[in-house]
């Protein structure tokens, strides 16, 4: 079987890998024109990612210091909710160890949903949390008994690279060609991709991974673009790194909330990656980059600033005919969450899983781009509810989010039985959501931001807070911190 790539980046060089270890038969090329630039926008990950590592054979030791990477045990939300005590909170990747407080914290979110004075924040729950506010990382000593689950933070020009040489190695063809032409039978099947040149290079599977003008599935193919403008109000970002400054490197991502939208800092080994992600709708692009500098205390115009473009939304379908679309030719859903490699990921693995039961026919194509819809759908929801929720009220971008009723019936329904003080672990799991983000990230989310009635009340007795608080100090003890982690890697 002949597979061929279109485009390169982490995303291309990603699927790449995936092919070369599921079909070690199949002939894998990466068409990757030198003339065009990676965007490179996102350089955070989920837990799956340690996964795909796993899975390709490349060991932390051989990528991490390479690509300037770091740990990330979660998102610490800065700014999203004005009210007294939910100033920021920390959105976990949970660890084997908080299956033992998650009780503990549910039943306390519960109460104060109830009008209950419970401590409900999530941040006194999840040991995920105290690593980052400790900067420790994610490796436990060897007497620790429970695992941690982490992602990553890293240069994505520099992971493309790494993934491009590890695949090239497994024999991945890798052309460095500009491709001017998509070649379509009279089938509806993509048959060849002409270069510059007038190469014509044929394939059994065309991998579209040439990034927003998604040039096979849209322009060639004539693949449909859903827009998520309606709840997802973000469509620009402007960039810029800043020196990492001391020896602490918290494992964690800070999501910020600005007057437009909100700002990323991403913490690597060599410099802090910073970006505004905002709405063109509510503020230009020369205030949103003084608005930016002005967050991070720099002047006019040291560093340099780049600003882009995103095209929010998703492709109608990400198989189609004799092609599959990944990364940004597929869709994007702004990087709040850090979901764009989960997701190229996620289709990659599902393409081969339904590919091969269906005989390596298109037998299962329509369950496998509904499954994949499903997931933009679930995630998009989680990140809608962000904006929805939010607790502040100083500007029309925050104020019309709240305001906003463009809200699907599963996102309706999740808030209908928070607010109502339903049971949302069995709502969660009644609606099939779980595998895009758990009773834990929603509840996280909402009690974070302390949507909770106004007034409350003292009555009866919740978990012990002081052992519970205890147990995660004891435990934070095992962890060594987060740079002494990372200087082990290299040794």
């Amino acid at each position: 079987m002949r597979i061929v790539v279109l485009g390169g980046g982490t995303a291309g060089w990603m699927a790449a890998n995936l092919f070369a270890t599921a079909w070690p038969q199949a002939r894998v090329s990466v068409i990757e024109s030198p003339e065009i630039g990676i965007i490179g926008v996102g350089e955070g990950s989920t837990p799956q990612l340690k996964a795909f590592f796993d899975r390709i054979g490349l060991a932390e030791r051989d990528w991490m210091p390479r690509a300037n990477a770091t740990y990330k045990t979660g998102i610490a939300f800065h700014g999203w909710s004005e009210r007294s005590g939910c100033e920021s909170y920390f959105h976990p990747f949970p660890s084997d160890l908080d299956l033992h407080t998650n009780d503990a914290f549910f039943s306390h979110c519960a109460a104060r949903r109830g009008g209950v004075d419970f401590v409900a924040h999530p941040d006194r729950f999840y040991l995920p949390a105290r690593l980052a506010a400790e900067a420790r990382g994610p490796h436990p000593a060897e007497d620790f008994p429970f695992e941690v689950t982490y992602g990553y933070h890293f240069d994505a020009y520099l992971v493309g690279a790494v993934l491009r040489d590890h695949a090239v190695a497994r024999g991945v063809a890798h052309l460095p060609l500009k491709v001017t032409e998509v070649r379509v039978s009279a089938e509806g099947q993509v048959a060849a991709l002409v270069t510059e040149h007038g190469q014509a290079i044929e394939a059994d599977l065309f991998v579209d991974s040439s990034g927003f003008r998604s040039v096979i599935a849209q322009e060639a193919l004539g693949v449909k673009f859903r827009p998520f403008a309606d709840n997802l109000f973000n469509d620009s970002a402007v960039v810029m790194p800043t020196p990492r400054a001391g020896q602490a490197i918290a494992p964690q991502t800070r999501a910020t909330a600005l007057s437009a939208g909100w700002c990323w800092a991403i913490p690597l080994t060599n410099r802090t990656g910073n970006g505004y992600v905002y709405s063109s709708r509510y503020i230009d692009a020369a205030a949103a980059e003084a608005e930016l500098r002005a967050h991070l205390g720099l002047g006019p115009h040291d560093p340099p600033a780049r600003h882009l473009k995103m095209k929010v939304g998703r492709v109608e379908n990400s198989w189609t005919a004799n092609c599959l679309t990944v990364g940004l030719s597929q869709g994007f859903i702004e990087p709040l969450e850090a979901t764009a490699l989960h997701i190229v990921q996620a289709t990659v693995e599902g393409f081969i899983a339904a590919y091969e039961a269906g005989g390596f026919t298109p037998k299962h194509r329509d369950d496998f781009n509904a499954r994949i819809n499903a997931r933009y759908e679930g995630i998009r929801d989680y990140i809608v509810c962000h904006y929805r929720v939010n607790r502040r009220a100083d500007s029309d971008y925050w104020r019309d989010n709240a305001a906003n009723q463009a809200l699907s019936d599963t996102l309706r329904r999740v808030l209908h039985i928070w607010y109502s003080g339903g049971d949302l672990v069995a709502e969660v799991a009644r609606l099939g959501i779980e595998g895009y983000y758990s009773a834990v990230s929603w509840h996280c989310l909402l009690a974070g931001y302390g949507v909770f009635p106004d007034r409350t009340e003292p009555r009866g007795q919740g978990f012990d807070m002081a052992r519970i608080d205890a147990m995660l100090a004891k435990s934070a003890r095992h962890f060594a911190p987060h740079h002494e982690q990372l200087a082990a890697l290299e040794r």
